[in-house]
């Protein structure tokens, strides 16, 4: 009778259909995060039986230069990425937030790049900076500059990249920024505006600080999306030329699945994490005393 009464509870039923889900997140999730903890104090190959070696590999990262330069680009791409591609959205969104004819076919036209795959945007970006004959270099050429080898040159890859990542991203943050825009009270700016405050005036002490959540919501997710910079390193540059676009997570992957080191690249993948958690909780620390939540 126990047993039926079990069988039929209502908490079993709920695990059975959350089971598969809770064994993908375990299998594929948690063991990869703990097996991943356990090699970065290993010298472990993938192949040969793993030998403890205790802090080694963290002691390592500080004397290796190739680490301290991708950590350096990561800053960098990080420090550009995050405000050109918030600001960017938010620029958008406001001039999306208007009832003119078509608006819904510029609103996709602005996100359409967020689904576009990284390949595909990959292969029309090394086509439009192409030095020879891509359209960027024509139409610089057309002003007398250039032209410029942009994921060829060791000075202008990153920021190549960085042009492209914004470019990619801009339209996921107007889509969250222009849903805020539109549950601002209107009755707040009509106010202001019936009291003689002027647009830029509306903007800057009624819409940004109600724009609050939102920006903080993107600046922490651009940020831990930047530090995670790959698919398009790897696809446009592969690090190169040299090491000049070299960032974190494309040198722990040529460190695991390259050179075999697989360890050392644990090691560099739990810093990262560190990074990211540090950076997240400095933001939501920062926005908890500068965002304005209304009720």
């Amino acid at each position: 009778m126990n047993v039926r009464r079990i069988a039929q509870s209502e908490h079993v039923v709920g695990w059975a259909f959350a089971l598969p889900a809770v064994l993908l997140v375990v299998t594929f999730g948690i063991v990869p995060i703990v097996w991943s903890a356990l090699m970065s104090f290993q010298r472990n190959n993938l192949l040969a039986p793993p030998q403890w070696i205790g802090l080694e590999n963290y002691r390592a990262l500080g004397r290796d230069p190739l680490f301290k330069a991708s950590m350096v680009h990561a800053v960098v791409y990080t420090s550009l990425f995050v405000p050109l591609s918030v600001g960017g959205g938010l620029f958008a969104a406001i001039a999306l937030n208007r009832k003119v004819v078509g608006i819904r076919v510029y609103r996709m036209a602005v996100f359409v790049p967020v689904v576009i795959s990284s390949i595909a945007t990959a292969i029309m970006f090394l086509w439009l900076f192409d030095p020879t004959f891509g359209l960027a270099n024509w139409i610089l050429g057309k002003l007398g500059l250039g032209p410029f080898g942009f994921f060829t040159s060791s000075d202008g890859a990153l920021y190549s990249i960085i042009a492209m990542t914004v470019w990619g991203w801009i339209g996921f943050d107007a889509i969250i920024y222009l849903a805020a825009l539109q549950g601002i009270p209107q009755e707040l700016v009509e106010a202001a505006a019936i009291d003689g405050a002027r647009p830029w005036g509306i903007f800057r002490t009624i819409t940004l600080p109600l724009l609050g959540p939102a920006t903080l919501f993107l600046v922490v997710f651009s940020s831990i999306n930047a530090i995670q910079l790959f698919d398009e390193v790897y696809l446009l540059t592969n690090g190169g030329p040299g090491t000049s676009t070299y960032v974190p997570v494309f040198y722990l992957y040529q460190l695991a699945f390259a050179q075999g080191i697989a360890g050392y690249a644990a090691a560099i993948a739990y810093v990262l994490l560190v990074v990211i958690l540090i950076l997240t909780a400095i933001q939501l620390w920062v926005g908890k005393r500068l965002v304005y939540y209304a009720s």
